[in-house]
């Protein structure tokens, strides 16, 4: 397993410039970034991981505003770093203060990561998921601009990339403030922009991003479309995405197949039956984390 910082943090670049689209799965602990690193199905797997800040938050019973500091999400990533070999896409919220973000992106990048993605809101950060059933707050758009120019200019390769995640379908504005902000994010330096929506028919996320890739070809676009899952992958690619996120699905399967468990044990009042019924062999697991006999 070739794990060094180097060559990892630049394949995420080298697949956006030799792929059609580049699949991305959620990563939230060690475990996790195993089953991304080895799923295989048909010829098909997953090119790398996501460090979902809402995951990592569930996973500690916190809520998803941010109340998880940069040294906690930090060792997350090293867990996963250490068992996989995947570059790795950072969710980092709104980026916080602009000296901290420059502080986080340097390391970021010494460690191998490959990019991170921000978005264009302030205050207490709010899931986008909400939508309009939150207080939505959208930062200015030039000083958002100065995070994304302060950050490059902070890097010390071209291999990190920094991505802006548009909120302004979040926010319910309309696509003329997405593409007036994208523009903004653009022309600061942004390597790429992410286009978010709650609603389930993804209508305003193909309509930006016919509108976009008209004017930016070359820039990569990413969407996560956790609200409108209809969409196969290919569809998406067409109509112009570059990266395809599935930010927390592991996540979100795990904790039925646990209260699943928990429920069956408490029910028969052993786990012969849920062991059957939901569980992995210890032999598995065993095999997984790489405890085997020789």
């Amino acid at each position: 397993m070739n794990n060094m910082p180097e060559m990892r943090r630049n394949k995420l670049k080298q697949m956006i410039e030799n792929k059609e689209y580049i699949r991305v799965m959620e990563a939230s602990n060690g475990l996790t970034g195993l089953i991304v690193e080895n799923t295989k199905v048909n010829g098909k797997e997953y090119d790398a991981m996501w460090v979902s800040s809402l995951c990592d938050s569930t996973l500690k019973g916190k809520p998803d505003n941010e109340v998880v500091d940069f040294t906690s999400r930090l060792d997350t990533i090293h867990e996963i770093m250490e068992v996989t070999t995947k570059p790795i896409i950072v969710d980092g919220d709104t980026g916080g203060k602009v000296e901290h973000f420059v502080q986080h992106i340097k390391t970021l990048e010494r460690i191998g990561v490959s990019a991170i993605i921000i978005e264009d809101k302030k205050g207490l950060k709010q899931n986008s998921i909400l939508g309009n059933k939150a207080k939505q707050i959208l930062e200015d758009k030039e000083i958002f601009a100065e995070k994304i120019r302060k950050g490059k200019q902070a890097l010390l390769t071209n291999d990190f990339m920094i991505f802006a995640r548009i909120e302004s379908f979040i926010a319910d504005k309309d696509i003329n403030d997405a593409m007036s902000r994208a523009e903004t994010y653009v022309n600061a330096g942004a390597d790429g922009i992410m286009i978010h929506s709650y609603k389930s028919d993804g209508n305003e996320i193909i309509e930006f991003l016919k509108q976009f890739k008209e004017k930016y070809p070359e820039i990569v676009t990413i969407v996560v479309p956790t609200t409108y899952s209809k969409f196969k992958e290919r569809d998406l690619s067409d109509y112009g995405a570059n990266i395809i996120i599935y930010a927390n699905h592991l996540l979100r399967s795990a904790y039925l197949a646990m209260l699943k468990t928990a429920q069956k044990i408490l029910e028969d009042e052993r786990s012969f039956e849920a062991s059957n019924e939901y569980c992995i062999s210890m032999k598995e697991i065993l095999e997984l984390i790489g405890d085997k006999n020789d």
